[in-house]
């Protein structure tokens, strides 16, 4: 008995001229929906990448826990005896202290300077690498030195060094912000140093390849005037990232309430949060495109049921039952419905593929952090997609569906 309603509904999805294929209202109603399912698919994709790749090159870049000591301006005493007591926090995978600070670089033989931010760190410790950035360093494949000129070496960010035209072996005069000294006559004279350019490094996000140096810790705390038992904070590696602001308290606690610590989602939140927020927006946005293309499928199936109506009559009059006719158009709708999200997704991954393999789409770095469009498709996101257009297109068969079935059988077959 179900076959009698879905050859019925198939027809009716046919051509009259040609039963083996759909009419032309029909196809508009199945592009719609395929449309709007391919659509969603790329942009939450390409919203999910971007969110991950971030998560990622934030994660490979910087420490997960900042600690800091209260009240003394980015300044961290005795830190050897600190590092000891972070290492000892359950969780805590590594350790190692930094120093950072404001500086302006500026080329031997130049007058051309640039804002940089630099970064004291120990090449070697006893700790698993930090960041990529301390596992380069560790296999050699960037060194900060020997070198040439006696110097001490700086790694500097790719996009920063096609500034200042820095190529290996250059000497860069690196100026202080903080470090400031006072002349005999009351003037202001910052403290500069020379270092020899070792190496360029690129991270993949804009702003860190922009901006981002780094030297050896002995060589910032140098620059800065510290002592050998003085750095701005430790930089903390826990085993799960996402637990990162639990291990910090942890940490604060070990520690006592002299110091303080922050974790990389706490200083990202306001990065992440907005793309969260941009994710729903677009997918809402999307959504009403399934949804324009729902009221196709109600009007295709008023429309049949219009054309239908004496044929509908006769059927009745034969004993198809009201719940059999709701049935037949319900069975049309879907099949629309089903159709059009089976089309929508094949042509959503097939273009996810080609974004995500050829990389064809570049961005304005400076902007959105990276340099090519991200794609990254979450599995949970693909099925909530698919839900989300079924049960438009099932709600969008109700109202007709019922129209139908309440047709009576002598007016459906008087029906011009």
């Amino acid at each position: 008995m179900k076959r009698l309603e879905w050859y019925i509904a198939r027809r009716y999805l046919s051509s009259r001229k040609k039963g083996r294929f759909l009419s032309l209202i029909t196809l508009i109603a199945v592009g719609g929906i395929s449309l709007g399912v391919m659509a969603l698919i790329t942009v939450i994709a390409v919203m999910t990448g971007l969110q991950r790749d971030l998560q990622e090159k934030i994660l490979g870049t910087n420490p997960h826990v900042y600690v800091f000591e209260q009240g003394r301006g980015f300044r961290l005493g005795e830190w050897e005896g600190v590092l000891e007591r972070v290492r000892g926090v359950p969780d805590v995978v590594a350790a190692d202290p930094f120093v950072m600070t404001q500086v302006v670089l500026l080329p031997e033989g130049s007058t051309y300077a640039q804002f940089g931010t630099l970064y004291g760190i120990l090449p070697e410790s006893g700790s698993p690498p930090m960041t990529t950035i301390h596992e380069k360093l560790r296999s050699g494949e960037l060194s900060f030195g020997p070198t040439q000129t006696g110097r001490p070496g700086v790694l500097v960010g790719r996009r920063l060094a096609e500034k200042l035209g820095l190529l290996p072996g250059d000497v860069v005069t690196i100026i202080s912000g903080e470090n400031i000294k006072t002349g005999p006559l009351g003037d202001v004279v910052p403290v500069t140093r020379e270092f020899e350019v070792t190496g360029t490094f690129s991270t993949g996000m804009y702003d860190y390849d922009n901006q981002n140096l780094y030297v050896p810790l002995a060589a910032a705390q140098d620059l800065l005037d510290l002592a050998a038992d003085t750095v701005s904070g430790i930089a903390v590696n826990v085993r799960d990232p996402w637990h990162a602001d639990g291990v910090g308290s942890a940490i604060g606690r070990e520690l006592g309430y002299t110091y303080w610590t922050q974790d990389w989602m706490s200083l990202n939140h306001a990065l992440f949060s907005a793309l969260k927020l941009e994710k729903l927006a677009m997918g809402v946005i999307l959504s009403l495109i399934v949804l324009v293309a729902a009221f196709n499928i109600i009007s295709t199936l008023i429309m049949v049921v219009t054309d239908k109506t004496r044929e509908i009559g006769i059927l009745k009059s034969m004993g198809l039952t009201d719940g059999r006719v709701l049935k037949i158009f319900m069975l049309q709708g879907l099949a629309i419905g089903v159709i059009g999200t089976v089309i929508g997704v094949v042509g959503g991954l097939g273009l996810t593929w080609i974004l995500d393999r050829y990389e064809i789409i570049t961005l304005p770095g400076d902007v959105y952090f990276v340099e090519t469009l991200p794609v990254a498709l979450d599995p949970l996101d693909l099925i909530l997609i698919v839900v989300v257009s079924l049960a438009i297109a099932f709600a969008a068969t109700i109202y007709p569906a019922r129209q139908a079935s309440r047709l009576l059988p002598v007016e459906a077959i008087r029906h011009e």
